[in-house]
């Protein structure tokens, strides 16, 4: 029987781990491209990766321009018609369809922007105009001095295509047009810029691969200093700009995160115990890397401090185990440290490495599996129900408004993972109940002694009361004086005179 309830016991501790795990357990397979292509998808991307993102991109917008032409037309043929029937002059018809087609095409055009269009010589040109106009003009912007760290990075990068002879100057040629071009494209969405980044970067990697046969690995650190020089140049004007909503965002992500400060390591089954030194030293770490993501400038330094914030997460998961982590270990605890660590513009960096990081490393690698986890993690955030923490509606509302908060545990219930920060809460929150009531007490007890002392005054009152009523004091008129021994007598003083002296001759 009693290995039966062992069994059961296990089992039942088993189950509900599963079940606690049923909010949070998110397959490899969800993580890569939901078209099939093998690379990490990205919620950002509505789950495809970076090139098929691009792909489906362009499909879409090819479809939405020819409905927007087909409509055209029809709109075009509908006036023509209208037009026809109330003017008889053939001349009076000046808008025609020919010119129409020349004002869609042109506005096409204009939209469809591509680095290819940057490197032709008529945007060369436009370019050179453009900057003869402004140094006529000069503004604020083109008299700013170059920060410290943009003259570092500048000289870092020149440095470093020293080495590439002939190509590295080809390198920068296009760098520096691309920038210019940049400069004077302010007006383009946000996605138009990413899309003209994302192209570059291809256009690039491709040029350093057939026409000037640079090796794979070199390709790959070339474009992290393309990558570098680029983005810490146009990291003010692309990174959480006024014209999207990644300030909005960022706000309602810090206030859900606020909001969620309730949620214990036992709900999420963090698998970590911070009880232990070296793995409490882990979590600060990480928490360290996950907040310094958003003092860098370049989308591969924030990818950084995720992998790093990561890699330290696995280390004190493989600690407290004493085994290597698993997938379902790491995501619930990455989601403990971004609940715990509340990350400054958490949207707004990963909008901005989703949109100007170098598309291969997003897509394959460790950078890319640990930036696609860090996605999950903050969805995961987001979309945070009773069900996810296997708690009754109930409950998980009044948490969310503040009205209590989870029941403390007993010291003997504790698991072996709990962190050391959550027991000493627990006990705190003990040693409040326990001053509470010794406060109460003390208050009913005064309570007891101010009645009991009216009580007796009362009844010491009552009392004189009583005496006083059954003996009254009577008070007797006022005695006379007594005369003085040698005083002469008065009527009715029954004194004998006083004695007189005599005297005797002799």
């Amino acid at each position: 029987v009693f290995l039966s309830l062992t069994l059961f016991s296990s089992n039942r501790k088993k189950m509900n781990l599963k079940s606690e795990r049923r909010g949070i357990h998110v397959d490899q397979s969800e993580l890569l491209c939901k078209k099939g292509c093998g690379y990490y998808g990205n919620p950002a991307w509505q789950g495809f990766c970076s090139k098929c993102w691009r792909e489906e991109y362009h499909k879409a917008r090819q479809k939405q321009i020819q409905e927007d032409w087909e409509l055209a037309e029809r709109l075009q043929r509908e006036e023509e018609e209208a037009y026809a029937s109330s003017q008889s002059t053939q001349g009076a018809q000046s808008l025609t369809f020919s010119k129409f087609e020349e004002k869609k095409t042109n506005e096409k055009t204009r939209k469809v922007t591509t680095v290819k269009k940057f490197f032709t010589a008529s945007s060369r040109t436009g370019a050179k105009k453009a900057e003869i106009q402004e140094a006529k003009a000069p503004s604020p912007s083109i008299n700013r001095q170059a920060s410290i760290e943009t003259d570092r990075v500048s000289k870092e990068f020149i440095e470093f295509l020293k080495t590439y002879h002939k190509p590295g100057q080809d390198i920068y040629k296009q760098c520096k047009l691309f920038l210019d071009t940049m400069n004077h494209k302010r007006d383009l969405s946000i996605e138009e810029q990413s899309e003209c980044a994302q192209d570059f970067y291809q256009n690039v990697a491709e040029k350093l691969q057939t026409r000037w046969k640079v090796p794979p690995e070199k390709v790959e650190k070339a474009m992290d200093q393309i990558e570098k020089y680029i983005m810490t140049r146009q990291y003010k004007y692309v990174f959480c700009p006024e014209t999207t909503d990644d300030e909005k965002k960022d706000l309602a992500v810090q206030k859900r995160i606020r909001a969620l400060h309730w949620v214990t390591p036992q709900m999420l089954c963090v698998p970590v115990n911070e009880e232990i030194p070296e793995v409490s030293d882990m979590v600060v770490k990480a928490i360290t890397d996950i907040i310094e993501m958003d003092s860098k400038r370049v989308p591969r330094d924030k990818l950084a401090c995720i992998t790093k914030c990561s890699k330290h997460i696995f280390n004190a998961i493989k600690i407290t185990k004493n085994e290597p982590a698993s997938a379902d270990d790491f995501l619930p605890t990455l989601i403990y440290i971004v609940l715990k660590g509340n990350p400054p513009r958490l949207q707004s960096n990963i909008q901005y490495i989703t949109r100007f990081c170098n598309p291969s490393r997003l897509m394959t690698g460790e950078d890319g599996y640990y930036f696609t986890n860090l996605c999950c993690a903050v969805a995961f955030i987001e979309k945070l129900d009773a069900q996810s923490l296997n708690l009754s509606q109930e409950d998980f509302d009044r948490f969310m408004t503040g009205q209590t908060s989870p029941k403390k545990q007993e010291s003997d219930s504790f698991s072996p993972d709990v962190c050391l920060g959550v027991k000493q809460m627990y006990k705190n929150l003990d040693l409040l109940s326990q001053l509470n009531e010794r406060q109460e007490r003390i208050v009913n007890e005064a309570k007891k002694l101010e009645k009991d002392l009216i009580d007796w005054t009362d009844g010491i009152t009552k009392e004189v009361q009583d005496i006083v009523e059954k003996y009254p004091l009577e008070i007797k008129p006022k005695n006379q004086a007594l005369a003085a021994i040698d005083s002469e007598n008065v009527e009715n003083d029954k004194l004998p005179p006083p004695l007189q002296p005599q005297v005797y001759a002799g």
